[in-house]
């Protein structure tokens, strides 16, 4: 993925809320990477989890633990986390309704993340469901994908909302000027595509953004469209098959490199540094995290995979998103449209 903005000179470090007990890898991993967001200067940490476990993780580093008992497992169905209330999740996302910290970063539950973010954090106005964005390498800069798994059914005019905020954000914290959005189909035709793909093209026409159209899978990466906009089934097939296939094809060259003559792992020597920064732009840990769109309140949510590095990246989306406040910016483009919410 291509790096986020830097923050703006005028910006101080703002406070991000860490679900630490949420993932995979948690604690132990989230916390080495509030680590190293605190030792780049990148933000002030708020370590959100069961204090007696995180204590001898954070050692002599000054980082604020807010203690929460309970944790969300990542099995958990939404509606049993919204009845934890001390959990880490919780007690991180309220702390960015109370003003106390500017963005919250979770690897945790994403279902959890967007049901407890919808009760205590509460929808724009004139959205009608949240949309999880992933930020993906393009062949001449990042392309915005929404939504990538928050919403599996999808109305027409969801997607039209989906493409305003994925215009928002790729303009404040990607820096495009001008975000042109497209909208997944079959076929790059207008006749092409189920009724849903059909009627939101239509609505999309007529929205405040750039609309260029029908995109295929095959396009999706080569420039076509800065957002593209689908519903969250097609969106996480897309984004987990996306991410398969860079692994296969990176373990793949690297097998065959291995299995070729002296020759052949001569060359690859020459190449390595070009290899080392193709795999480095393909792999989900430098993504960081994917703002989770459309609530009142800034939310990064990191793969559940994530180690070290990758939440040290995901805070610095949080860090961006909430320095360029996104927030704000989708509410002000949401304003100008006549889209109807449809929820």
């Amino acid at each position: 993925m291509q790096s986020m903005r830097p923050p703006r000179a005028h910006h101080v470090r703002p406070r991000i809320a860490i679900d630490a007990m949420g993932g995979d890898h948690a604690p132990d991993e989230i916390v080495a990477g509030a680590l190293l967001a605190d030792r780049d200067g990148i933000a002030e940490i708020l370590l959100v989890g069961d204090e007696a476990r995180l204590r001898p993780l954070v050692g002599s580093s000054p980082i604020e633990i807010v203690h929460a008992p309970r944790t969300v497992a990542m099995d958990d169905h939404a509606s049993a986390a919204l009845r934890i209330d001390d959990s880490s999740l919780a007690v991180a996302i309220e702390l960015v309704r109370d003003g106390r910290a500017a963005a919250v970063v979770s690897a945790g539950n994403s279902g959890a993340f967007l049901a407890i973010g919808l009760v205590r954090l509460r929808k724009i106005a004139g959205i009608a469901r949240p949309a999880i964005a992933v930020v993906m390498p393009g062949q001449h800069g990042p392309v915005v994908i929404l939504d990538s798994g928050a919403n599996v059914d999808c109305r027409p005019e969801w997607l039209v909302q989906f493409g305003l905020m994925g215009t928002a954000y790729a303009r404040t914290v990607l820096g495009v000027a001008q975000p042109r959005v497209g909208i997944i189909s079959v076929g790059e035709e207008r006749t092409k595509g189920n009724a849903q793909v059909i009627e939101a093209a239509r609505l999309l026409d007529t929205a405040p953004l750039t609309f260029v159209g029908n995109v295929e899978g095959k396009d999706i990466f080569n420039g076509l469209a800065d957002v593209i906009v689908t519903d969250g089934f097609v969106g996480n097939v897309m984004l987990k098959l996306a991410e398969g296939a860079a692994t296969t094809i990176l373990e793949t060259m690297t097998e065959e490199i291995l299995k070729s003559n002296l020759l052949v792992r001569l060359g690859a020597q020459l190449v390595r540094p070009a290899l080392r920064r193709a795999r480095k732009r393909l792999d989900y840990e430098s993504y960081g995290g994917a703002p989770l769109l459309g609530l009142r309140g800034n939310c990064i949510v990191a793969h559940g995979r994530a180690r070290r590095e990758a939440i040290r990246n995901a805070i610095a989306a949080a860090v961006a998103e909430a320095n360029e406040d996104v927030v704000g910016r989708i509410t002000e483009l949401v304003e100008t449209s006549q889209t109807p919410t449809g929820s």
